[in-house]
């Protein structure tokens, strides 16, 4: 099967020369000036080609925050390209003004020199037609082209029937696939780790077909917002484990859910108080900074842009040792029985656990040691490229005490990186059930 994939993705390349490129996926939300530019930089810094813009809706607080991000990108490399979220669109006719306003921008994202555009969901939607298929074609394709714009159409079709199977004779309309379910584990499976059965399966199919696969990246979920938003899909080491299938299956595009959804969880940059201003967001977001998942992403884009096909190849840019802990601050065992939603479903796939990343250079030698309540609960020899792991044994202790070392084996057992957690673990609470993530880059 393996061979199969390989002597496919050949062929297709014969035909392709456009370069990789990684995209965080970003919501847009009321946002300043100045944190536009500041996402950008960020985004630039970290080593992202663009921004999917997950646009809801064309009110003046959306087409404001996307004015001010293609302002901020101007006079960079960096690019956007509009993913329209079909959970708030009934017809394309609503989202096509602001495509066409910006589809010439000199920082929109093209592929094969056409405007890449994305979707979240859409794959049930007919716009009047006999089938989704013949109403994405007659209803966004067919009116783009009479206007003189042929565009580059990979979206989230995940939700079709079937999907999978047949996908690409069923939407003939598409240029590739992007899958957003792949990310995690099936919800309801347990605790198991992510699969890539589906992203390689895809992926032949769109390489069969002369067409292309974007393939997505993610940490976990958590939603607390009401009783029928209230869940966490497991993380754990999901990203560890999703990086090394990206790199084997090479996939043509990347993108990385998501930089700014504190919503959900798996934001990996910042978020804006103007942006959930009005929710209850911020009371499981605020203080749980993500941004150190980044030390692991950036040395990944990399990687993955230069054709590495195993997380051995990673490397970082000077050649030190970078890494990243992460762990929850309630143990599975709490009852949040003050919390009037309860404990998120799915709660049980969770662990108790100390999570790392670490990418180690080819030379030395070096010991991973992971500390919950200052005793160590997990040692491991520390391997070429990217290394990580969940390990259990989490216990309500300070935050302090909680930490992950690289030591340097060499000398004299050195510790030559390291992280502590920033927030206590506690065994109960007597307010939120917070399932979200403490995120600590090492240094």
């Amino acid at each position: 099967m393996r061979a199969t994939y390989l002597a496919l993705g050949l062929a297709y390349l014969c035909n392709q020369t456009v370069a990789k490129s990684v995209f965080a996926h970003y919501m847009v939300g009321t946002i300043t000036t100045d944190h536009a530019n500041t996402d950008i930089q960020n985004a630039i810094t970290a080593g992202f080609d663009a921004f999917a813009l997950n646009v809801m809706s064309t009110d003046s607080w959306s087409t404001d925050a996307v004015s001010a991000l293609f302002n901020a990108s101007a006079g960079t490399n960096f690019k956007l390209f509009f993913s329209f979220d079909m959970t708030h669109f009934s017809d394309p006719s609503s989202f096509i003004p602001i495509l066409k306003q910006y589809v010439g921008h000199d920082n929109y994202y093209t592929y094969d020199s056409k405007p890449f555009v994305s979707t979240f969901d859409g794959g049930t939607l007919t716009f009047g037609a006999s089938d989704p298929n013949s109403g994405w074609t007659n209803s966004f394709k067919d009116v783009l082209s009479g206007a003189g714009i042929d565009v580059f159409f990979v979206p989230d079709f995940d939700d079709a029937s079937n999907y999978p199977t047949d996908f690409f004779s069923t939407f003939t309309v598409v240029d590739g696939a992007f899958s957003w379910e792949t990310a995690w584990p099936t919800v309801g499976a347990g605790v198991v780790n992510v699969s890539d059965t589906v992203d390689a399966s895809v992926l032949g199919d769109a390489h069969s077909a002369g067409k292309i696969y974007m393939m997505p990246l993610s940490t976990f979920q958590f939603k607390h917002i009401d009783s029928g938003q209230n869940w966490y899909r497991i993380g754990e080491s999901n990203i560890v484990d999703r990086m090394s299938q990206i790199l084997s299956l090479q996939p043509d595009l990347v993108e990385v859910i998501t930089w700014n959804d504190a919503g959900e969880g798996h934001y990996v940059g910042s978020f804006w108080d103007e942006s959930i201003a009005g929710s209850n967001i911020g009371g499981y977001a605020d203080g749980f900074d993500h941004t150190g998942w980044q030390k692991i992403i950036t040395p990944f884009i990399t990687a993955y842009k230069s054709g590495a096909t195993d997380p051995s190849n990673i490397t970082t840019a000077d050649g030190n040792p970078v890494g990243v802990m992460w762990y929850r601050t309630l143990l599975t065992t709490s009852s949040c029985s003050s919390d009037s939603l309860g404990k998120p479903s799915g709660w049980n796939d969770a662990q108790d656990a100390i999570n790392y990343a670490v990418v180690l250079p080819s030379s030395g030698s070096y010991t991973i040691n992971v500390y919950s309540n200052n005793s160590v609960i997990g040692s491991f020899k520390g391997q070429a490229g990217l290394n990580g792991g969940t390990v259990t044994g989490l216990v309500a202790a300070s935050a302090d005490s909680q930490r992950v070392e690289v030591v340097d084996d060499a000398n004299g057992s050195k510790v030559v990186i390291s992280a502590a957690g920033t927030k206590d673990v506690l065994a109960d609470t007597s307010g939120l059930c917070n399932y979200n993530y403490v995120v600590v880059g090492m240094s």
